[in-house]
Protein backbone atom coordinates (compact mmCIF):
# COMPACT_ATOMS: atom_id res chain seq x y z
CA UNK A 1 0.00 0.00 0.00
CA UNK A 2 1.26 3.15 -1.14
CA UNK A 3 2.55 5.61 1.70
CA UNK A 4 -0.03 8.55 1.02
CA UNK A 5 -3.25 6.50 0.93
CA UNK A 6 -1.80 4.19 4.15
CA UNK A 7 -1.61 7.81 5.67
CA UNK A 8 -5.45 9.09 4.55
CA UNK A 9 -6.96 5.44 5.99
CA UNK A 10 -4.94 5.92 9.37
CA UNK A 11 -5.82 9.41 9.74
CA UNK A 12 -9.91 8.14 8.96
CA UNK A 13 -9.75 5.32 11.30
CA UNK A 14 -7.97 6.86 14.37
CA UNK A 15 -10.39 10.11 13.78
CA UNK A 16 -13.33 7.65 13.75
CA UNK A 17 -12.50 5.99 16.49
CA UNK A 18 -11.27 8.94 18.59
CA UNK A 19 -14.37 10.48 17.84
CA UNK A 20 -16.14 7.28 19.66
CA UNK A 21 -14.12 7.17 22.56
CA UNK A 22 -14.80 11.15 23.03
CA UNK A 23 -18.65 10.95 22.75
CA UNK A 24 -18.64 7.84 25.02
CA UNK A 25 -16.56 9.79 27.91
CA UNK A 26 -18.93 13.03 27.41
CA UNK A 27 -21.38 10.58 28.27
CA UNK A 28 -19.64 8.93 31.54
CA UNK A 29 -18.43 12.44 32.48
CA UNK A 30 -21.54 13.66 31.91
CA UNK A 31 -22.80 10.33 33.69
CA UNK A 32 -25.90 9.83 31.08
CA UNK A 33 -28.46 7.42 32.41
CA UNK A 34 -27.85 4.89 30.18
CA UNK A 35 -24.02 4.60 31.89
CA UNK A 36 -25.88 4.48 34.41
CA UNK A 37 -27.97 1.99 34.61
CA UNK A 38 -25.53 -0.40 32.94
CA UNK A 39 -22.86 0.50 35.81
CA UNK A 40 -25.83 -0.49 38.67
CA UNK A 41 -26.91 -3.64 36.12
CA UNK A 42 -22.83 -4.63 36.44
CA UNK A 43 -22.41 -3.69 40.27
CA UNK A 44 -19.75 -0.92 39.45
CA UNK A 45 -19.94 2.27 41.87
CA UNK A 46 -21.41 5.60 39.72
CA UNK A 47 -17.81 7.48 40.77
CA UNK A 48 -16.45 4.70 37.74
CA UNK A 49 -18.46 6.04 35.06
CA UNK A 50 -16.30 9.69 35.76
CA UNK A 51 -13.21 8.01 35.62
CA UNK A 52 -13.68 6.24 32.91
CA UNK A 53 -15.19 9.23 31.01
CA UNK A 54 -11.97 11.20 32.12
CA UNK A 55 -9.87 8.13 30.35
CA UNK A 56 -11.62 7.68 27.57
CA UNK A 57 -11.31 11.40 26.61
CA UNK A 58 -7.55 11.62 27.90
CA UNK A 59 -7.25 8.02 25.79
CA UNK A 60 -9.08 9.71 22.78
CA UNK A 61 -6.13 12.93 23.09
CA UNK A 62 -3.46 10.76 23.18
CA UNK A 63 -4.12 8.74 19.69
CA UNK A 64 -4.38 11.83 17.87
CA UNK A 65 -1.27 13.46 19.25
CA UNK A 66 1.73 12.50 17.03
CA UNK A 67 4.49 13.68 18.88
CA UNK A 68 4.26 11.11 22.04
CA UNK A 69 4.27 7.61 20.65
CA UNK A 70 4.62 6.09 24.11
CA UNK A 71 1.56 7.65 25.20
CA UNK A 72 0.18 7.00 22.15
CA UNK A 73 0.81 3.11 22.72
CA UNK A 74 -0.81 3.44 26.43
CA UNK A 75 -4.07 4.71 25.11
CA UNK A 76 -4.37 2.05 22.62
CA UNK A 77 -3.58 -0.58 25.41
CA UNK A 78 -6.34 1.17 27.96
CA UNK A 79 -8.71 0.89 25.44
CA UNK A 80 -8.08 -2.86 25.14
CA UNK A 81 -8.14 -3.35 28.93
CA UNK A 82 -11.47 -1.20 28.28
CA UNK A 83 -13.08 -3.39 25.81
CA UNK A 84 -12.07 -6.48 27.13
CA UNK A 85 -13.24 -5.60 30.72
CA UNK A 86 -16.47 -4.18 29.44
CA UNK A 87 -16.44 -7.84 27.77
CA UNK A 88 -15.48 -10.28 30.81
CA UNK A 89 -17.97 -7.67 32.85
CA UNK A 90 -21.10 -8.66 30.52
CA UNK A 91 -20.43 -12.21 30.42
CA UNK A 92 -19.95 -13.05 34.33
CA UNK A 93 -23.16 -10.67 34.55
CA UNK A 94 -25.08 -13.04 32.75
CA UNK A 95 -25.83 -11.12 29.84
CA UNK A 96 -27.02 -12.35 26.24
CA UNK A 97 -24.50 -12.95 23.42
CA UNK A 98 -25.65 -10.31 21.73
CA UNK A 99 -25.19 -8.10 24.10
CA UNK A 100 -21.98 -9.45 25.36
CA UNK A 101 -20.41 -9.45 21.53
CA UNK A 102 -20.69 -5.31 21.91
CA UNK A 103 -16.99 -4.79 23.46
CA UNK A 104 -15.58 -7.62 21.10
CA UNK A 105 -16.79 -5.10 18.39
CA UNK A 106 -15.34 -1.76 19.89
CA UNK A 107 -11.90 -4.12 19.98
CA UNK A 108 -12.18 -4.86 16.74
CA UNK A 109 -12.58 -1.20 16.04
CA UNK A 110 -10.04 -0.16 18.01
CA UNK A 111 -7.61 -2.56 15.93
CA UNK A 112 -7.56 -1.48 12.92
CA UNK A 113 -6.26 2.13 13.55
CA UNK A 114 -3.99 0.79 15.96
CA UNK A 115 -2.41 -1.55 13.17
CA UNK A 116 -2.85 1.31 10.43
CA UNK A 117 -0.42 3.34 12.88
CA UNK A 118 1.98 0.84 12.98
CA UNK A 119 2.23 -0.25 9.38
CA UNK A 120 2.30 3.65 8.61
CA UNK A 121 5.42 4.19 10.96
CA UNK A 122 6.96 0.99 9.75
CA UNK A 123 6.77 2.82 6.09
CA UNK A 124 7.93 6.48 7.13
CA UNK A 125 11.20 5.03 8.33
CA UNK A 126 11.70 2.47 5.95
CA UNK A 127 11.16 5.27 3.07
CA UNK A 128 13.03 8.10 5.17
CA UNK A 129 16.03 10.15 3.16
CA UNK A 130 18.20 9.85 5.99
CA UNK A 131 17.99 6.15 6.58
CA UNK A 132 21.38 4.85 6.62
Amino acid sequence: MKEKKLKILYWVATIFFAALMLLDGYGGVSQQEAGQEVLRHLGYPMYALIIFGIAKILGAIAIIQTKYQTIKEWAYAGFAFNFIGAFASRALAGDSAAIIIFPLIGLVIMLMPYFLWKKYEAIKLYSSPFQE
